[in-house]
């Protein structure tokens, strides 16, 4: 692989302006027509239409700036180079893990490429509860179709690995529908070790496509480097005061004083709310940082006679809504149905169990599989989310309370995928739950699953999907932010991330960040004196 082309480096050979960690050194102060503060899919997209429009941009991003030829498909490199707390990010009760990126392209660099538009019914709450009117399906189609071709969003037509392939099998021997996954992928070797940084490139994430485009046409580049605070000036923003960190995220000494016309906030739905509060901004509804979301995630694993080998072959192709449809959308908590890859530490540290039951566990690896359910969060009124607060040192931490609203949807996730794995031929399920034995029967499983100790802790809970804290509304009374994205009180300031969306969508957010993201930069650059372009 080392004989591909490598578009990082190659870019730095073009001359590219980048600053921090092994790059030049951070100046001490800079000006600039737009500062945006993190590089994955709201800072992407931003930085590449901003940048083609003439404007003078620059993105601060905290983590390293890693290429292809520095994914070398290994757990021990990948997660403390490109995860947030080496993916061990957790919130405050350490009941959620909590999977986030952290380098150059954010999220994007380490995800499983599984590519939704925002569903109608979710759109449809965010037009009725937050007077969001142009929140249409309709509306935002251009939008979409626009970010889709730019990182080569299409069908997936390689079969299913085994593992996706349980969801499936299963489902139709159940009569529960099941579709394919999209995927932004372009030329995919089928690894199936996107989660560690795609080594061939293939995965269209930020890191390869938006910003080198933003790169080339000018914009500066800062990394290993984070946005502390923002300067303000009444209700204006005059620019950032950010520090060098360190590979683990200390600080490391040196500053930089940025001044900007506007800035964008595109940190994530932890970071960005951080910076607001560390930066005292207003808050006089007492809305930010809350009403955070997770799509809390829960787990069950299967053993079957035949190798399944979930390390092999694109991670996610295969999904289920059945049962995001089986209620109202603010009753019962519905639940999103897809498969997981498996690598040896990940599974090791999400599985339950330890010592000899850990050791048995680990040698059914190649036979094991494994099914998630993304619980929808924010729509019933007993899952409001988690709040975002800062810590001492001025580090973020999210607050999220597993309600017994979301508990009750555990327990049906918890039941729906036994019964899909046993379905599909599975010899055992086991629900990720530390009082759960592996069950031998679909009729066990019921009668164990109903009677399990549903508490925090004892139920495995995970995530990947951080929105919320930052929401968008028509009034300020119910949001952070303008529906075109910017601070109610701030009049210089926008929000581009997943942190402005009112509640969880019920799908993988990548595409609802691309697609939303892509309408509010047209927006700001014309707002900004610019010409409008459209995504290359």
């Amino acid at each position: 692989m080392s004989a591909l082309p490598d578009p990082i480096r190659d870019g730095l050979a073009r001359g590219w302006t980048v600053h921090g960690a092994e790059h030049a050194p951070l100046p001490e102060a800079i000006t600039v027509d737009v500062a945006i503060v993190g590089t994955g899919a709201g800072g992407g997209i931003s930085a590449e239409i901003l940048a083609r429009a003439g404007l003078r941009v620059l993105l601060v991003e905290e983590g390293p700036l890693r290429s292809s030829r520095d994914f070398k498909q290994r757990e021990s490199e990948a997660y403390p180079q490109l995860y947030q707390e080496a993916a061990g990010r957790k919130t405050a009760d350490k009941a959620i893990n909590i999977m986030q990126g952290r380098s150059v392209g954010g999220s994007t660099t380490v995800n499983w490429t599984s590519s939704f538009r925002t569903p109608a019914p979710t759109l449809a709450f965010w037009r009725e509860r937050f007077g969001l009117s142009d929140a249409t399906p309709e509306a935002l189609a251009p939008w979409f179709e626009q970010a889709e071709r730019r990182v080569s969003i299409d069908d997936w037509l390689t079969d299913p690995n085994p593992n996706n392939a349980v969801l499936a099998t299963g489902g139709d021997k159940l009569g529960i529908p099941t579709a394919r996954i999209r995927r932004n992928v372009k030329g995919c070797w089928n690894l199936g070790s996107c989660g560690m940084g795609c080594p061939t490139h293939a995965k269209q994430s930020m890191l390869v496509t938006t910003v080198p485009t933003a790169l080339d046409a000018g914009a500066v580049l800062f990394v290993q480097t984070r946005a502390h605070a923002l300067r303000r000036q009444g209700a204006r923003v005059e620019g950032l005061d950010c520090v060098a960190v360190g590979f683990n995220g200390s600080p490391s000494g040196a500053r930089c004083r940025v001044t900007a016309k506007h800035v964008v906030l595109a940190g994530g739905a932890i970071n960005t709310p951080a910076v607001l509060l560390r930066s005292q901004a207003p808050d006089p509804h007492h809305l930010l940082g809350r009403r955070t979301f997770l799509h809390p995630t829960v787990i069950s694993a299967a053993t079957f006679a035949q190798r399944i080998e979930g390390w092999a072959g694109a991670p996610q192709t295969v999904y289920s809504d059945h049962f995001l449809t089986t209620q109202a959308i603010d009753g019962p908590l519905g639940y999103k149905l897809e498969s997981a890859p498996m690598h040896p530490v990940i599974m090791a540290t999400t599985m339950a169990g330890f010592g000899p039951e850990q050791v048995a566990q680990l040698a059914q690896f190649p036979h094991s599989q494994v099914l998630l359910a993304l619980l929808r969060d924010g729509f019933h009124p007993d899952s409001p989310g988690g709040r975002v607060r800062l810590k001492g040192d001025g580090s973020p931490e999210l607050d999220y309370p597993l309600t017994p609203a979301v508990m009750e949807g555990v327990r049906r996730a918890f039941l729906s995928m036994a019964e899909i794995q046993f379905a599909a031929g599975a010899t055992s399920a086991q629900p990720v739950h530390e009082q759960a034995p592996a069950y031998k029967t679909w009729a066990e499983a019921r009668s164990g699953i109903a009677a399990l100790d549903l508490r925090p802790l004892l139920t495995r809970v995970v995530s990947a999907h951080v929105m919320g804290g930052c929401a968008m509304a028509s009034t300020p009374e119910r949001g952070v932010t303008r529906p075109d994205g910017t601070h109610w009180q701030l009049e210089n300031l926008s929000v581009h991330d997943g942190s402005l969306f009112p509640t969880s969508i019920g799908a993988n957010p990548q595409l609802s960040i691309y697609g939303l993201v892509n309408r509010l930069s047209h927006a700001l650059a014309q707002r900004l004196g610019a010409k409008p372009v459209a995504l290359a």
